[in-house]
Protein backbone atom coordinates (compact mmCIF):
# COMPACT_ATOMS: atom_id res chain seq x y z
CA UNK A 1 0.00 0.00 0.00
CA UNK A 2 1.35 3.32 -1.00
CA UNK A 3 0.20 7.24 -0.19
CA UNK A 4 -0.23 10.12 -2.19
CA UNK A 5 3.19 10.54 -2.75
CA UNK A 6 4.39 7.01 -3.49
CA UNK A 7 5.74 6.16 0.07
CA UNK A 8 5.10 2.72 0.65
CA UNK A 9 3.13 2.20 4.17
CA UNK A 10 2.87 -1.41 3.93
CA UNK A 11 4.02 -4.59 2.03
CA UNK A 12 3.96 -8.28 2.07
CA UNK A 13 5.11 -9.94 -1.19
CA UNK A 14 5.39 -7.06 -2.96
CA UNK A 15 7.96 -8.10 -5.83
CA UNK A 16 6.12 -11.74 -6.56
CA UNK A 17 5.02 -11.99 -9.51
CA UNK A 18 1.61 -12.80 -10.06
CA UNK A 19 -1.20 -12.52 -12.65
CA UNK A 20 -2.98 -8.96 -12.50
CA UNK A 21 -6.09 -9.94 -14.55
CA UNK A 22 -7.97 -7.30 -15.36
CA UNK A 23 -6.43 -4.55 -13.13
CA UNK A 24 -4.05 -4.67 -16.49
CA UNK A 25 -6.73 -2.37 -17.68
CA UNK A 26 -5.59 0.27 -15.49
CA UNK A 27 -2.10 0.56 -17.84
CA UNK A 28 -4.68 0.62 -20.69
CA UNK A 29 -6.69 3.23 -19.67
CA UNK A 30 -3.55 5.25 -18.62
CA UNK A 31 -1.69 4.90 -22.32
CA UNK A 32 -4.69 5.49 -24.31
CA UNK A 33 -5.75 9.10 -22.18
CA UNK A 34 -1.69 9.69 -22.87
CA UNK A 35 -2.01 9.33 -26.66
CA UNK A 36 -4.95 11.21 -26.90
CA UNK A 37 -2.79 14.36 -25.40
CA UNK A 38 -0.32 13.36 -27.63
CA UNK A 39 -2.85 13.75 -30.44
CA UNK A 40 -4.84 16.54 -29.36
CA UNK A 41 -7.53 14.74 -29.55
CA UNK A 42 -10.86 14.15 -26.55
CA UNK A 43 -12.76 11.76 -25.07
CA UNK A 44 -15.78 12.84 -27.59
CA UNK A 45 -13.54 11.34 -30.88
CA UNK A 46 -15.08 8.80 -32.28
CA UNK A 47 -13.44 5.38 -33.19
CA UNK A 48 -15.38 2.41 -35.37
CA UNK A 49 -15.02 -1.11 -33.90
CA UNK A 50 -12.21 -3.20 -35.24
CA UNK A 51 -12.85 -7.16 -36.01
CA UNK A 52 -10.01 -7.89 -34.15
CA UNK A 53 -12.33 -6.28 -30.75
CA UNK A 54 -15.29 -8.41 -31.48
CA UNK A 55 -16.20 -11.98 -29.48
CA UNK A 56 -13.33 -11.09 -27.04
CA UNK A 57 -13.88 -13.83 -24.32
CA UNK A 58 -14.78 -13.31 -20.83
CA UNK A 59 -16.83 -9.79 -19.54
CA UNK A 60 -18.05 -7.49 -22.52
CA UNK A 61 -19.77 -4.86 -23.46
CA UNK A 62 -21.17 -6.65 -26.77
CA UNK A 63 -19.20 -4.55 -29.49
CA UNK A 64 -20.01 -5.05 -32.99
CA UNK A 65 -17.51 -4.35 -36.17
CA UNK A 66 -18.13 -1.40 -37.86
CA UNK A 67 -19.80 0.51 -34.64
CA UNK A 68 -19.17 4.06 -34.08
CA UNK A 69 -18.74 4.89 -30.25
CA UNK A 70 -16.68 7.37 -28.81
CA UNK A 71 -13.43 6.96 -26.84
CA UNK A 72 -15.17 8.41 -23.63
CA UNK A 73 -18.13 5.13 -24.12
CA UNK A 74 -14.80 2.80 -24.50
CA UNK A 75 -13.06 3.67 -21.48
CA UNK A 76 -16.02 3.65 -19.15
CA UNK A 77 -17.01 0.52 -20.72
CA UNK A 78 -13.45 -0.41 -20.06
CA UNK A 79 -12.92 0.42 -16.35
CA UNK A 80 -16.22 -0.11 -14.84
CA UNK A 81 -17.86 -2.99 -16.59
CA UNK A 82 -14.60 -4.52 -17.73
CA UNK A 83 -15.07 -4.98 -21.23
CA UNK A 84 -12.60 -6.93 -22.62
CA UNK A 85 -14.23 -5.75 -26.29
CA UNK A 86 -13.56 -2.27 -25.13
CA UNK A 87 -9.70 -2.72 -24.08
CA UNK A 88 -8.71 -4.55 -27.38
CA UNK A 89 -11.08 -1.78 -29.10
CA UNK A 90 -8.78 1.01 -27.88
CA UNK A 91 -5.45 -1.07 -28.25
CA UNK A 92 -6.59 -1.64 -31.78
CA UNK A 93 -7.69 1.98 -32.72
CA UNK A 94 -4.85 3.71 -30.43
CA UNK A 95 -1.97 1.51 -31.21
CA UNK A 96 -2.48 1.09 -34.75
CA UNK A 97 -2.65 -2.34 -33.87
CA UNK A 98 -3.18 -4.96 -30.99
CA UNK A 99 0.70 -5.55 -30.90
CA UNK A 100 1.92 -2.02 -30.80
CA UNK A 101 -0.08 -0.97 -28.26
CA UNK A 102 1.22 -3.70 -25.93
CA UNK A 103 3.90 -2.51 -26.45
CA UNK A 104 3.31 0.64 -25.76
CA UNK A 105 1.83 -0.65 -22.12
CA UNK A 106 5.17 -2.06 -21.79
CA UNK A 107 7.52 1.17 -22.66
CA UNK A 108 5.42 2.98 -19.82
CA UNK A 109 5.95 0.21 -17.43
CA UNK A 110 9.76 0.52 -18.12
CA UNK A 111 9.12 4.27 -18.03
CA UNK A 112 8.08 4.33 -14.17
CA UNK A 113 10.13 1.56 -13.17
CA UNK A 114 7.72 -1.32 -13.21
CA UNK A 115 10.80 -3.86 -12.95
CA UNK A 116 8.82 -7.04 -12.67
CA UNK A 117 5.62 -6.75 -15.21
CA UNK A 118 5.40 -7.87 -18.71
CA UNK A 119 1.69 -7.43 -21.02
CA UNK A 120 0.89 -9.03 -23.64
CA UNK A 121 -2.55 -8.19 -24.00
CA UNK A 122 -4.86 -4.94 -23.04
CA UNK A 123 -7.33 -6.88 -21.45
CA UNK A 124 -5.77 -8.67 -18.72
CA UNK A 125 -7.19 -12.18 -20.04
CA UNK A 126 -4.36 -15.03 -18.56
CA UNK A 127 -0.97 -15.54 -20.77
CA UNK A 128 1.37 -17.17 -19.38
CA UNK A 129 3.74 -14.10 -20.04
CA UNK A 130 1.29 -11.61 -19.08
CA UNK A 131 2.32 -10.71 -15.10
CA UNK A 132 2.99 -8.16 -12.84
CA UNK A 133 3.87 -7.50 -9.09
CA UNK A 134 1.87 -5.71 -6.30
CA UNK A 135 4.79 -3.16 -6.35
CA UNK A 136 4.79 -2.37 -10.15
CA UNK A 137 0.40 -1.99 -9.84
CA UNK A 138 0.83 0.61 -7.49
CA UNK A 139 2.97 2.44 -9.49
CA UNK A 140 0.91 2.22 -12.28
CA UNK A 141 -2.25 3.24 -10.45
CA UNK A 142 -0.35 6.22 -8.64
CA UNK A 143 0.98 7.56 -11.75
CA UNK A 144 -2.86 7.25 -13.41
CA UNK A 145 -4.77 8.85 -10.50
CA UNK A 146 -2.36 11.96 -11.21
CA UNK A 147 -4.84 12.50 -13.83
CA UNK A 148 -8.96 14.07 -13.42
CA UNK A 149 -10.08 12.75 -16.66
CA UNK A 150 -8.98 8.92 -15.21
CA UNK A 151 -9.91 9.61 -11.66
CA UNK A 152 -13.54 10.63 -12.99
CA UNK A 153 -13.87 7.61 -14.94
CA UNK A 154 -12.78 5.00 -12.28
CA UNK A 155 -15.17 6.91 -9.11
CA UNK A 156 -18.56 6.54 -10.81
CA UNK A 157 -20.84 4.26 -9.42
CA UNK A 158 -23.03 4.64 -12.66
CA UNK A 159 -22.74 6.14 -16.06
CA UNK A 160 -24.83 6.64 -19.24
CA UNK A 161 -23.95 7.71 -22.60
CA UNK A 162 -25.14 10.92 -23.85
CA UNK A 163 -27.90 9.50 -26.03
CA UNK A 164 -28.81 6.64 -23.47
CA UNK A 165 -27.65 3.92 -25.54
CA UNK A 166 -25.12 2.70 -22.86
CA UNK A 167 -25.19 1.96 -19.70
CA UNK A 168 -22.40 0.66 -16.89
CA UNK A 169 -22.13 -0.03 -13.07
CA UNK A 170 -19.18 0.14 -11.84
CA UNK A 171 -17.83 -3.89 -10.90
CA UNK A 172 -15.70 -2.26 -7.62
CA UNK A 173 -17.78 -2.06 -4.93
CA UNK A 174 -14.72 0.06 -2.77
CA UNK A 175 -16.78 2.44 -4.47
CA UNK A 176 -20.42 1.50 -2.71
CA UNK A 177 -19.36 0.52 0.23
CA UNK A 178 -15.56 2.57 1.51
CA UNK A 179 -15.72 6.06 3.38
CA UNK A 180 -13.82 8.44 0.33
CA UNK A 181 -13.56 5.62 -2.29
CA UNK A 182 -12.16 6.84 -5.27
CA UNK A 183 -12.00 3.47 -7.49
CA UNK A 184 -10.23 2.01 -8.74
CA UNK A 185 -10.49 -1.92 -10.17
CA UNK A 186 -11.09 -5.27 -9.74
CA UNK A 187 -10.00 -8.26 -11.89
CA UNK A 188 -10.64 -11.70 -11.77
CA UNK A 189 -9.22 -15.17 -13.41
CA UNK A 190 -8.62 -18.54 -12.49
CA UNK A 191 -5.32 -18.00 -13.12
CA UNK A 192 -4.98 -15.07 -11.13
CA UNK A 193 -7.83 -15.80 -8.38
CA UNK A 194 -8.58 -12.57 -7.09
CA UNK A 195 -7.20 -9.19 -7.55
CA UNK A 196 -8.00 -5.74 -6.46
CA UNK A 197 -6.64 -2.05 -6.73
CA UNK A 198 -8.45 0.33 -4.46
CA UNK A 199 -8.04 3.72 -3.49
CA UNK A 200 -9.53 5.79 -1.36
CA UNK A 201 -9.04 9.94 -0.04
CA UNK A 202 -9.77 11.45 3.24
CA UNK A 203 -9.02 14.85 5.10
CA UNK A 204 -6.39 15.78 1.90
CA UNK A 205 -4.40 12.24 2.02
CA UNK A 206 -4.96 9.71 -0.65
CA UNK A 207 -4.37 5.85 -0.01
CA UNK A 208 -3.91 3.11 -2.68
CA UNK A 209 -3.76 -0.64 -2.18
CA UNK A 210 -2.89 -3.33 -3.61
CA UNK A 211 -4.14 -6.88 -3.12
CA UNK A 212 -3.17 -10.39 -6.11
CA UNK A 213 -4.76 -13.74 -5.53
CA UNK A 214 -6.60 -12.57 -2.67
CA UNK A 215 -10.02 -14.05 -1.86
CA UNK A 216 -11.06 -11.61 1.69
CA UNK A 217 -9.59 -9.06 -1.63
CA UNK A 218 -12.22 -5.77 -0.43
CA UNK A 219 -12.01 -6.52 3.54
CA UNK A 220 -7.76 -6.72 3.02
CA UNK A 221 -8.02 -3.41 0.91
CA UNK A 222 -10.45 -1.82 3.39
CA UNK A 223 -8.31 -2.45 6.58
CA UNK A 224 -4.93 -1.26 4.61
CA UNK A 225 -6.32 1.25 3.78
CA UNK A 226 -7.76 2.17 7.28
CA UNK A 227 -4.29 1.80 8.59
CA UNK A 228 -3.27 4.36 6.49
CA UNK A 229 -5.33 6.71 7.22
CA UNK A 230 -4.64 6.02 10.71
CA UNK A 231 -1.28 6.84 10.51
CA UNK A 232 -1.97 10.21 9.80
CA UNK A 233 1.25 12.54 9.34
CA UNK A 234 3.06 9.84 11.00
Amino acid sequence: MIDENGEVLYEKNADEKSYPASTTKIMTALVTLEKLDELGLDKKSEIIVPEEAVGIEGSSIYLKKGERLTIEELLYGLMLRSGNDSAAALAACMGGSLGEFVSMMNERAAALGCSGTHFTNPSGLYEENHYTTASDLAKIAHEAMKREDFREIVRAKDWQSEDGSRSFHNKNKTVFQYEGATGIKIGFTKASGRTLVASAERDGRQMIAVVLRDGNWFNDAYALMDYGFEQGGK
